[in-house]
């Protein structure tokens, strides 16, 4: 089984996204057995909190639902219990790094396509749009890497 934690700021918007676009994404190719899937916050602004109204809207679009999701906070512990971590800008790295210490476990997602960087931030832009399209790619991306990988071992 393949873990991963999405992560993100306050667990709300982006990271959410990219757990449900993923598991998804897994479930229409039949591999769900395959993974394990959650997200978290690198903050506690919003613990305990639903998807964000504007983000449970941009993933319905999609036929995406994310109901009953409650904001948690990254834990040192994480990264012993999940195989990557996967954050969404560089200060979620930073965050992520000094929480749970270095190691090869901790991503960015958009490195997993041609186009590396931070996923757009809906908080500050309100562009759910752009921050759809940034998790769809990056987990798209982040599939494909993880299925080669499987394939050449």
């Amino acid at each position: 089984m393949i873990k991963l934690l999405f992560v993100c700021h306050g667990n709300i918007c982006r990271s959410p996204m990219a757990e449900y676009v993923m598991k998804d994404m897994v479930s229409k190719a039949g591999l769900e057995h395959m993974f394990h899937i959650e997200s978290a916050a690198t903050s506690t602004d919003e613990i305990g909190n639903p998807v964000y109204p504007p983000a449970r809207r941009k993933l319905a679009e999609h036929g995406i639902s994310c109901g009953g999701h409650a904001a948690r906070q990254l834990k040192k512990r994480d990264y012993d219990d999940f195989d990557m971590l996967i954050g969404m800008d560089e200060a979620n790295i930073r965050n992520m790094r000094r929480m749970c210490g270095g190691g090869d476990k901790i991503s960015m997602l958009l490195d997993y396509t041609d186009m590396p960087g931070s996923v757009a931030d809906p908080w500050y832009t309100g562009d759910f749009e752009a921050t759809w399209q940034d998790v769809n790619r990056g987990c798209k991306g982040l599939l494909a890497a993880i299925l080669e990988s499987k394939r050449n071992k």
